[in-house]
């Protein structure tokens, strides 16, 4: 072979390596996308990582039918430094919320914020909830008529 040839061979591997790694790496982006939801779930820890807490007030819970899933937003309002944000958080991903959603609208609530953009705002994410859930204990006594069992705290020894 001379010289001629292999600088044409040469090229023609080069060139078709350079495509294989073009098309691996745009492969590569696409597979590591983010859905909405994902994208959401991120936004929601990464407020609660660095938030501040601030009172506001449940404005609204309403109920959205029109999309494959249901979904249940929470609109709420809260002041920092003196400027009133209102905002809405779709709970249908959080489902011990979600379920508490019912009779929330007037109820003070605590909302963690984005010190550094204070719109971007949660009411609960999956580490923390800003929303008293009232939440009872299973066969309390009220559901059954019988007083709950009580387990004794365990024996200290001296």
């Amino acid at each position: 072979m001379n010289l001629g040839m292999r600088l044409a061979l040469g090229l023609a591997v080069g060139a078709v390596a350079a495509g294989l790694g073009a098309w691996l790496l745009a492969s590569l982006q696409r597979w590591r996308r983010k859905n909405p939801e994902q994208i959401e779930r991120q936004r929601r820890l990464d407020v609660n990582r660095r938030g501040r807490i601030a009172l506001g007030r449940v404005v609204d819970v309403m109920e959205l039918d029109g999309t494959s899933t249901p979904s249940r937003l929470i609109a709420y309002t809260y002041q920092v430094a003196g400027v009133s944000y209102e905002a809405a958080q779709d709970v249908s991903a959080l489902p011990q919320v979600a379920v508490a959603g019912q009779g929330l609208a007037g109820q003070t609530v605590s909302v963690k914020y984005d010190p550094k953009r204070p719109a971007s705002s949660i009411l609960a994410c999956e580490e923390w909830c800003g929303i008293a859930l009232n939440l009872r204990p299973q066969n309390s006594e009220h559901e059954t008529g019988e007083k709950p069992e009580l387990v004794p705290p365990p024996a200290r020894s001296a």
